[in-house]
């Protein structure tokens, strides 16, 4: 047992932060009187109205108008409405700065280096959005980007809602028909692409599959073309394209125009990263989105005007879209494309002290990379800015914080946090007031009724439960593109206990409120009705210097279910029987014998999202011969191969 924190603020921190400040704010305004974080987080749950409204005005949001209303049908999940009255604009908060300080910094591996002055951003909007009504955008039109973290995405995006019109991404290193099961479903009139990407220090052209795209998109009426693998690719073999300068320079620069609209209008849409069938599109407010991230980011990050803010991330990932709204803190974004490993695994971390980086948010899984590989920031790199570090995408392991802590940096805020795609921000994370204690997340989001539930519906401490939310938030989406009885939205969420969401992760609160979450509800193992959390068992194994990641499937077997785990080894390492009993061992001694597995097995890759997180339900469905869809949301969907007709399975 821990005798104490890894990390706990001083009192100048607790001091300057914005959470501290807000807590005054909210004192003030609404009478709430919170001594500390619990208190303030019971406020903010007991009285939704009130806290929103709270944010709301702390943070300046830009508005036609907010309306008297803050909450309908607040008891509705789903079904409730934050500020049904309200008109605004997302473009016009983000772009709240016009000068020439830094808005956007780009480094593009080693091969590109780029900055964008406020003024700079707001000119090039103003002329994308110029061509974009030129050519008939309206609000709810969908413009669609097949492009990496770059500051044209952003510009794209800015552009696009600052009309109303509705906004959707995917990284360029989707195959054809991922795309297409995206973009097809949605219908977009616009289409942004870069001609390519770099990765691991090679080009690669998306010519070919853009225009394979193009033929299959006839609802596309105009692409621009992005210059970035080359410095001018040739568009003849693409339909109703030109590049990106050329077709703005004929539009002069001026004053951003902005389309007000209602607070549920879409703004966003996401797509599910499963491998269950098409992706679900998710589509998010223009308010929600707006007013969680302000919440997240203002209080929960404590970012600041001027602030560097950084999150490792592609376009196919909602970290993005969370990382843009950045700009409406008047912070600068700082945005990498590229493997963060090239030309070593320091690229981020020389981007952070070279960009003075004061917010560095990354993935558990780069957290363990690092770990992994040796890498001692903490002695090669000065990180003397840098504030926070968040870390998301799956869960932080013990031993990762203890890394970041020992290798990376001392004195920092180590936020680890969950959410996701859903609710296009986060559900429990971190607290800049709180100590930061080993393996937990700090506490829910202010705002969010987070509770832990039996299957029966009923409230647990101190044993697994599911994560669920009691109560409405602003970013619940609008509900699935294409779903017009919303049969598909309530069953994803409110099915399984009435009028509360479900977020599908299996999860413990501890002794100090914090929350560990040990997996995917819907991948918990069962080996003779006990329920095994995968993330329990990937802790143990990963530990060992032998295994570099591993993934752990329940395989029905003789009526029951019986735990398969597969690794991947250090290069030149195979698994025999003596690696086999020591892992069997470790996991023995630090869980349960229940978590032992029955079987241990090699393979040379692991299949994963292009968000990076491991699939195990895909695997799962190859190891009972049923069929994988949606292979297309996979990084590496050759890796499927590695698992099927296993004889160590059959016996």
């Amino acid at each position: 047992m821990n005798a104490g924190p890894l990390w706990t603020p001083s009192a100048a921190r607790i001091g300057a932060a914005n959470m501290t400040r807000f807590m005054e704010f909210a004192a003030q305004r609404h009478g709430a009187r919170a001594a500390d974080y619990g208190a303030l987080l019971d406020w903010s749950v007991s009285d939704l109205g009130a806290f929103w409204t709270a944010v709301w005005d702390f943070c300046g949001v830009k508005a036609e108008t907010r309306g008297s209303r803050a909450l309908v049908d607040g008891g509705k999940m789903p079904g409730a409405r934050f500020f049904p009255d309200a008109r605004l604009n997302f473009a016009e908060n983000l772009l709240r700065r016009n000068d020439d300080g830094d808005a956007l910094v780009f480094w593009g591996e080693d091969k590109v280096r780029r900055r964008m002055s406020w003024r700079q951003l707001a000119a090039e909007v103003s002329r994308l959005q110029q061509a974009f009504r030129a050519e008939g955008l309206r609000a709810g039109d969908r413009v669609a980007a097949y492009m990496p973290n770059m500051p044209e995405t952003i510009v794209a995006m800015l552009a696009a809602t600052s009309l109303g019109g509705v906004f959707t991404s995917c990284s360029p290193d989707f195959g054809v028909q991922g795309i297409l099961d995206r973009f097809g479903q949605i219908e977009p009139k616009f289409l942004i692409a870069a001609d390519g990407y770099h990765y691991g220090g090679k080009t690669h052209s998306v010519l070919e599959k853009l225009a394979e795209v193009q033929r299959s998109l006839p609802s596309v009426k105009r692409t621009l073309l992005v210059p970035y693998a080359s410095d001018r690719p040739d568009v003849r073999n693409l339909r109703d394209t030109r590049l990106w300068a050329d077709h703005l320079e004929t539009f002069d620069a001026r004053a951003v125009e902005y389309v007000r609209v209602p607070f549920h209008h879409p703004l966003y849409i996401l797509y599910s990263s499963g491998t269950t069938g098409v992706p679900k599109c998710i589509v998010h407010s223009v308010g929600g989105a707006l007013l969680k991230h302000l919440a997240e980011q203002r209080l929960h990050c404590d970012i600041r005007p001027g602030d560097r803010v950084f999150w490792f991330t592609t376009c196919g990932w909602m970290m993005w879209n969370w990382l843009a709204t950045a700009l409406a803190s008047e912070a600068t974004l700082l945005l990498y494309d590229g493997s963060p490993f090239h030309p070593t695994g320091n690229a981020i971390f020389d981007f952070a002290d070279a960009e003075r980086m004061t917010w560095f948010g990354t993935s558990a899984k780069f957290i363990d990379a690092c770990n992994k590989a040796g890498l001692e920031p903490i002695k090669t790199h000065k990180l003397s800015t840098v504030r926070g570090i968040g870390s998301t995408g799956s869960p932080l392991v013990p031993e990762g914080f203890d890394y970041v802590y020992a290798k990376v940096k001392a004195d920092v805020h180590l936020a680890s946090v969950s959410g996701g795609t859903d609710l296009i921000g986060c559900l429990v994370g971190g607290n800049p007031l709180g100590p930061v204690w080993r393996g937990e997340i700090q506490a829910p989001m202010l705002g969010m009724a987070i509770d832990a539930f039996d299957d029966a519906g009923k409230p647990v401490r101190g044993e697994k439960g599911d994560l669920v939310c009691t109560k409405p938030f602003p970013s619940m989406p609008l509900g699935f593109w294409n779903d017009a009885d919303g049969s598909k939205y309530f069953n994803a969420y409110y099915a399984k206990y009435p009028n509360v969401w479900a977020h599908g992760d299996w999860v413990e609160i501890t002794p100090h409120g914090g929350f560990v979450i040990y997996g995917r509800s819907d991948a918990t193992l069962n080996p003779g009705g006990v329920r095994i959390g995968t993330a329990e068992i990937y802790r143990q194994v990963e530990q060992l210097h032998e295994v570099v990641e591993s993934l752990v499937i329940g395989q029905d077997w003789q009526g029951d279910v019986r735990v398969v785990l597969f690794v991947r080894l250090r290069e030149g390492m195979s698994l025999d029987e003596k690696l086999a009993d020591k892992i069997r061992k470790q996991i023995r001694a630090n869980t349960t014998p229940r978590h032992v597995p029955a079987r241990i097995l090699q393979v040379a890759d692991i299949p994963r999202t292009k968000s990076g997180k491991i699939v195990e339900l895909a695997v799962r469905d190859v190891v009972h011969g049923r069929p994988v869809k949606n292979k297309e949301a996979l990084a590496n969907p050759e890796a499927l191969e590695l698992f099927r007709n296993r004889a160590e399975l059959s016996a």
